[in-house]
């Protein structure tokens, strides 16, 4: 068909479709109110009472099949304490049934926005499911506080409930998630037994648990979606620990999912995979045959990407500024291909792998560029270990480039690792560490550019010395192009193809990007949309702060136990200097602020564009 015959139907279909919904008829909201048939909401704001820790319906119910309904933008809102969101409770909607399209709601206040159970083929376009549920987090700037960690090893009785989201969705197959916002809470959007689902073009961010969780729900579609600063458990430069928050979750046989052009930065995991429990107990299964690729996963505070106890394809990946870029403890039969790991303490590191393969990645500026290695013994109540072998073994190191990484290769205990295929060495420390034996470690037609001596002090120990072999050569200066065994055809790397409509999802040019940009607050991680007062640095009695957030006039309205402040007015972002008073346990300061743009408080609240917004910093000295 000609093309503009194609644009011509399609323009006559759109506006069929629209005359058919202005048709539909039109209603307000109620508590209890079941709706059965397609329908428009009226435009509005409906404030619903909850009843407390009734999570067995919604306020709202959707049964029938075939459905469409049109919110209008009009809002759902519960009745308790905005300020107060861990006691949230309830469902504001459930619904159930075949083929129903839910599009335009905002929905706030509820410890889950949308329940949707035995509903294949549903339809979420264009909702906002904001400021909901998330509890009040305890680990502060210094220390952290251990019951803030999560866990979501078991969702068979949908144990995930209790941790509230935007949206939640059981045996949902063959589901449509498009255009949907979900900031403010502790999980935007959780799924379990839901196969074959597209999700793309999301906005998922600012939250303090997870952006998208994956419970016994394979062949789904994860792509083009904002998902950054799902995130806990970090402090600047004090502790790194993530405590189990991750941007994409997939856990407990979740297979054949494929995890395309997201950006998934500044999450405790970018990725967070793991087998499940079936596994550990019967040695059998995995999350595996996951497809992850051209997604950019950097600045986690532990791992870009955990792959554990399955077989996986990762390929195509940015991964920057992670403790470690990908942590492949027990893969086995996987494929780590064409990513960019960069600024990591560990570019790749997989303990007790079998049969993986880590191919023409490029390991710039890192600590150690790939460590493999295996435990004395395995702990004795794993199944997993009594059913399977768990050596360190065949491993095909092949066409990677090291760039000013320090340590490129770490290899201890592991039998059959093959370095083989032009890997490029450049300005290194030491090029292999070992302190366990390793069985048959091969290091063929490798190209070295470094410091020299200790290569051949460190290949000399009896550890290596069998079935080896050597090719090192020193040229007088660098190849033109350092990067050449990167230049890998797209066929290699099995691209997929990119959805028609799909968002590009990269965080803006001048967005603040790097870890010391998770900023977490008792509610969850700072989003940028209002200012804020930042402890940066402080030594004895002397402070720094940094003000962040949209560009505005602020001023000092009160002070307490402070001292040779360095400014008291000026525009964001700013630097504050002072002294805490010598007999002042604390120090308090109030802000006053004004911006030409609308702001957005904590809890969700806009604040017009000029209108004056107060915002504190308060420090109590630790005795």
């Amino acid at each position: 068909m000609h093309i503009k015959n194609c644009v011509l139907l399609l323009t006559i279909l759109l506006s069929f479709s629209a005359r058919l919904l202005a048709q539909l008829p039109e209603i307000e909201l109620h508590p209890g109110i079941v709706i059965t048939q397609s329908c428009r909401v009226k435009f509005g704001r409906y404030s619903l009472p909850v009843a407390p820790g009734d999570t067995s319906k919604g306020q709202i119910q959707v049964r029938g099949n075939n459905l469409v309904i049109d919110f209008q933008q009009a809002e759902l809102v519960s009745t308790a304490d905005p300020q107060h969101p861990d006691l949230f409770q309830g469902i504001a909607i459930d619904i159930s049934g075949a083929g129903i399209e839910l599009k335009n709601a905002r929905i706030r206040g509820f410890k889950i926005a949308l329940f949707a159970y035995d509903a294949p083929r549903l339809r979420l376009e264009n909702n906002d499911f904001s400021y909901n549920y998330r509890p009040r987090l305890l680990s502060g700037r210094e220390k952290e506080n251990e019951a803030d960690w999560l866990s979501y090893h078991h969702n068979e009785r949908d144990e995930w409930m209790r941790y509230g989201s935007g949206m939640y969705l059981r045996n949902c197959d063959g589901s449509v998630v498009r255009g949907c916002r979900i900031t403010g809470c502790q999980n935007a959007l959780l799924m379990t037994q839901s196969d074959s689902c597209l999700i793309y073009n999301n906005v998922f961010q600012f939250n303090s648990g997870l952006g998208i969780g994956l419970y016994r729900s394979s062949h789904n579609r994860l792509m083009h979606n904002k998902l950054d600063w799902n995130v806990r458990g970090y402090s600047h430069g004090f502790y790194a620990r993530g405590q189990d928050s991750a941007g994409i979750l997939l856990y407990e046989q979740s297979s054949d999912n494929l995890i395309a052009y997201n950006s998934v930065t500044h999450c405790g995991d970018g990725l967070f995979l793991w087998a499940g429990q079936s596994t550990m107990d019967t040695g059998l299964g995995g999350c595996n045959d996951n497809y992850i690729f051209g997604n950019d996963f950097s600045h986690a505070p532990t791992n870009g990407i955990e792959v554990t106890f399955s077989r996986n394809n990762i390929r195509g990946n940015i991964v920057r500024e992670c403790t470690y870029g990908i942590w492949g403890g027990y893969s086995f039969g996987s494929t780590i291909m064409g990513n960019y790991l960069a600024e990591c303490r560990y570019g790749v590191a997989i303990e007790h792998g079998q049969d993986n393969i880590i191919r023409q990645n490029l390991f710039q500026d890192d600590t150690i560029g790939i460590q493999l290695w295996a435990r004395d013994k395995q702990p004795e109540d794993w199944a997993y270990a009594q059913k399977r072998d768990t050596r360190s073994r065949n491993c095909k190191i092949d066409r990677n480039v090291f760039l000013n990484t320090r340590k490129p290769l770490k290899i201890n205990a592991s039998s059959n690792v093959a370095i083989n295929g032009e890997n490029l060495f450049f300005d290194f420390e030491r090029l292999l560490e070992t302190s366990k034996p390793n069985d048959s470690l091969t290091f063929l037609r490798n190209d070295i550019y470094g410091t020299t001596a200790e290569i051949a002090e460190t290949w000399a120990t009896p550890a290596l010395q069998k079935n080896r072999s050597l090719n090192f050569s020193y040229p007088d200066k660098n190849p033109e192009n350092p990067f050449a065994a990167l230049d890998i055809p797209l066929r290699e790397l099995n691209e997929p193809d990119s959805l028609a409509d799909g968002m590009l999802a990269a965080l803006p040019p001048k967005f603040p990007r790097g870890r010391q940009f998770i900023i977490m607050g008792e509610w969850g991680p700072f989003d940028f949309r209002r200012p804020e007062a930042i402890l940066d640095t402080l030594a004895g009695r002397q402070y720094s702060l940094v003000l962040l957030g949209p560009s505005g006039d602020w001023q000092i309205k009160s002070m307490k136990g402070v001292k040779n402040i360095s400014v008291r007015k000026g525009i964001v972002p700013a630097t504050i200097n002072f002294e805490r008073e010598p007999n002042s346990p604390e120090v308090r300061i109030d802000f006053t602020y004004s911006s030409p743009q609308a702001i957005t408080t904590v809890h969700g609240e806009k604040i017009p564009a000029g209108q004056s917004y107060s915002f504190h910093f308060q420090h109590v000295k630790k005795e």
